[in-house]
């Protein structure tokens, strides 16, 4: 089995990313992926450049925006090449605004200019993830790991 590489970037204001960011990285991990998890503010869209599969994780600030500490991240994103690439997101939101978990689509939607292969359903949290989030994260790596293996002929898991 091809040992794949995984690039998460996300950022959080209330831990609730951090959080979801945290149980991808430990599922898979459990799955055997080599996980590097970065601060979006800290990140560079050419970072996913090194990974197989590339997952961002953000929240949603107020009326429907990208954070400040992900946009240029966000912005740049588009004008990188990532064609045969896994991607993902996921992210946490709050219902009380119009908007939720807006910043999960337009993610997607950069994502797909990048020439990347989407591998999983966006996965959005209402505030902190509880057990049934838990649970579509989990599927949620199960199947950009399985995207990836059935990209490189490699096991279904």
């Amino acid at each position: 089995m091809i040992m794949a590489v995984a690039k998460i970037v996300y950022c959080s204001m209330t831990g609730n990313t951090e959080e979801i960011a945290d149980i991808i990285d430990e599922n898979l991990e459990n799955l055997d992926v080599d996980v590097n998890i970065q601060e979006g503010f800290d990140a560079e869209p050419e970072d996913f450049e090194d990974a197989d599969i590339c997952i961002v994780a953000t929240y949603t600030y107020d009326d429907g925006v990208v954070p400040d500490d992900i946009i240029d991240f966000y912005e740049d994103l588009a004008d990188v090449d990532l064609s045969g690439k896994i991607f993902g997101v996921a992210g946490s939101g709050d219902t009380f605004y119009e908007f939720y978990c807006k910043a999960v689509d337009d993610f997607e939607a950069q994502f797909e200019k990048t020439g990347a292969i989407k591998g999983a359903e966006s996965v959005k949290v209402e505030l902190a993830p509880e057990a049934e989030d838990i649970e579509h994260l989990e599927t949620f790596c199960k199947d950009l790991v399985n995207k990836y293996n059935e990209l490189h002929h490699d096991e279904v898991i």
